[in-house]
């Protein structure tokens, strides 16, 4: 059972303490988290330890997923990409779909608690089935830098009932929502398998048995199989690497639930990689394995996170903290973590070119990518673990709930 006190050799006391001071302002309250999957994806890993966190300091919190058919998930899929730039045919009938939903699991659950945490697009409507008698906070994860307009409105109808909105960037504030915004990054959790320290022939022992060959150097983008993560692009700067470097490239992917895309992006990229896949140059991976996914990152000599669009990308943050140099686009919650040239490299999204000189680069130069990736470890430390959140949101409970 993860508890604060498991944090001690990685984090001041101090920063301990002063969490448990903020914790007691809100003894005998109870908290409830809702978001539309329980693994898969940067949400469901925050929570993980979140919630159990917010309990061990004393603080009755649970957490509700969202029940939602097919259909539903392909309408807030559809939802998801539209509020980050995407076109989107906003019909009456997805409206409809969208918020039957919602209402359904309104009657399924009881909410009487003393502040509600709704997470993402999937569940923000919740909000008009309950007579409401609580704060209650809408935290967004995703890029708002240019929603659909048309989306926007809508939604909005539904965000004006909210206290608070939580995103983790300030070019995602609006400055037309009458709601108050708060800035909070997300966090990893370093002592979760798919962070933890690894031993050198534990890293081997699992990359071995994915099948992935430890002849040559590995360049890997770990994500789910998204269109913004830029599948696609990411094969045509190894395309381009390759030509100067004998190298590898690693596809580590997930699937989450609530995102009905991922089997329609592998089948498009597979089809386009196929050859590279069958001379065992390109290798698609499922991270569905915490020390997996762990060993990968760590076993990579780079990892490119090539997205267009990006809430705050925690994929990057992990790999930074595990040391291993990143080379990714500047573009949302990304350029918070990586300073160009100092923990990492930052490239507009459409630069292939660029995205291949710096990987050869840092191929070539093992002891530069060393020094890189212990910088990167550090800011980590200061600014993105756990521990940090925690105290985030227990700022954020004693400002809406005691204020």
């Amino acid at each position: 059972m993860l508890r604060l006190e498991d944090f001690r050799t990685i984090v001041p006391d101090k920063t301990l303490a002063d969490i448990y001071a903020k914790a007691r302002g809100l003894y005998g309250k109870h908290i409830v988290h809702i978001n539309s999957t329980y693994q898969g994806g940067g949400v469901a890993e925050i929570l993980h330890s979140l919630v159990l966190l917010m309990n061990d300091v004393g603080i009755s919190t649970g957490w509700r997923i969202l029940h939602g058919s097919p259909a539903f998930f392909n309408i807030t899929k559809k939802f998801h990409n539209a509020l980050q730039g995407a076109s989107l045919n906003l019909s009456e009938r997805k409206k409809q779909i969208y918020l039957e939903v919602n209402g359904s699991f309104a009657r399924l659950t009881h909410i009487d608690h003393d502040c509600v945490i709704v997470h993402d697009p999937q569940p923000l409507p919740l909000i008009r089935s309950y007579r409401k008698r609580q704060p209650w906070i809408w935290r967004c994860h995703i890029d708002l830098t240019d929603p659909h307009k048309k989306l926007w409105n809508f939604l909005e109808g539904y965000l004006l009932k909210y206290d608070q909105v939580v995103i983790s960037n300030k070019k995602y504030v609006k400055n037309d929502l009458p709601v108050d915004q708060r800035i909070m990054f997300p966090a990893i959790n370093p002592l979760t398998l798919k962070n933890k320290q690894l031993e050198e022939k534990t890293i081997l022992k699992y990359i071995k048995k994915a099948g992935i060959p430890t002849d040559k150097p590995v360049i890997t983008q770990v994500s789910r199989l998204d269109p913004w993560k830029d599948p696609e692009g990411v094969l045509e700067v190894f395309k381009r690497v390759r030509e100067k470097f004998d190298c590898r490239l690693l596809f580590c992917y997930n699937l989450a639930g609530d995102d009905p895309e991922g089997v329609q992006i592998y089948t498009k990229i597979y089809r386009k990689a196929k050859k590279l896949v069958n001379n065992g140059d390109v290798l698609f991976v499922v991270g569905n394995n915490d020390i997996l996914v762990n060993s990968i990152q760590r076993f990579s000599n780079v990892i490119i996170q090539k997205s267009i669009k990006e809430g705050f990308c925690l994929a990057v943050t992990e790999a930074l903290w595990k040391g291993t140099p990143v080379v990714a686009s500047n573009v949302g919650g990304i350029p918070t973590q990586i300073e160009n040239g100092k923990n990492g490299f930052l490239l507009e999204p459409d630069d292939t070119e660029g995205f291949a000189d710096r990987i050869i680069h840092l191929l070539k130069n093992p002891k530069e990518s060393q020094e890189l990736g212990q910088k990167a470890k550090e800011i980590v430390k200061q600014k993105f673990l756990i521990t940090r959140l925690l105290s985030d949101h227990l700022d954020m409970l004693n400002d809406m709930i005691t204020r």
